[in-house]
C-alpha cells in the first residue's frame, strides 16, 4: 500500500511541472482566415470571399510532450466586409455561410486536438492532430514556425472531405471551390 501511495504522489510531482507550463491561446489576437475561392464558367461575375474564424478557446503546451489544441464557435464566423459587394448581398453570403455550408446550429464548434507534435528543426514543428468539422474528424499534418511569439501554418482543405457541399448557383456556372486555404496565426499568453 506505502509503495503504491509513493509511486502515485510521485508520479503526481513529475507531471505538476508540465502541466504549469500549458500556455492559453490569446484569443485577442490569433486568427484564423480561411480564403475561399470561385469557379465555374461564369466565374468572373462571382467574388472571392475571406472569413475570420475567432478562436473561442485553446492551449499550448511547448515541453514536455508538445500539444495544441483550440476550439472555434461556427456561429461565430463571420465573412469579412467587401467593397465591391453591397450590405444586402454581404448579409445573404454570411446566412448561406451559417445555414447552408457550416449548418452552425447542427454543427455549434470545430475544434483541433494533436495527437503528434516533432520538432523539425528550431522554431519549427510538424503537428499531426484530429480536426473535427461540421460532424467529421479528420487527421491532418501541418508544418507550423515559430517567429517571435506568433506560430503560424498555412494549409489547403476540401470541403467535401469534411461532408460538406459547395454552394453552387446556374447549374455549376458560378460555384464556391471545393478547396479552401487556410492561414493560422496563433499566440500564447
Amino acid at each position: 500500500m506505502r509503495l503504491s501511495t509513493l509511486f502515485l504522489c510521485t508520479a503526481i510531482v513529475a507531471v505538476a511541472p508540465l502541466r504549469a507550463q500549458e500556455k492559453a491561446i490569446d484569443t485577442q489576437r490569433s486568427t484564423i482566415t480561411i480564403h475561399v475561392g470561385k469557379s465555374g464558367l461564369l466565374s468572373g461575375a462571382a467574388h472571392d470571399h475571406t472569413v475570420d474564424a475567432p478562436i473561442s478557446s485553446g492551449a499550448i503546451l511547448e515541453s514536455g510532450i508538445p500539444h495544441i489544441e483550440f476550439r472555434v464557435e461556427t456561429a461565430k464566423m463571420a465573412v469579412r466586409s467587401d467593397p465591391k459587394i453591397d450590405a444586402k448581398d454581404h448579409a445573404t453570403i454570411q446566412t448561406h455561410m451559417e445555414e447552408m455550408v457550416l449548418e452552425t446550429k447542427k454543427f455549434p464548434e470545430i475544434t483541433f486536438r494533436s495527437s503528434r507534435v516533432q520538432k523539425l528543426a528550431e522554431g519549427q514543428w510538424k503537428v499531426e492532430g484530429d480536426l473535427s468539422l461540421h460532424g467529421v474528424t479528420k487527421a491532418v499534418s501541418l508544418t507550423v514556425k515559430q517567429t517571435g511569439d506568433s506560430y503560424t501554418t498555412h494549409t489547403v482543405l476540401k470541403q467535401t472531405d469534411f461532408e460538406i457541399k459547395p454552394i453552387s448557383i446556374g447549374g455549376g456556372m458560378i460555384k464556391v471551390k471545393n478547396e479552401v486555404e487556410i492561414e493560422f496565426q496563433i499566440f500564447a499568453r
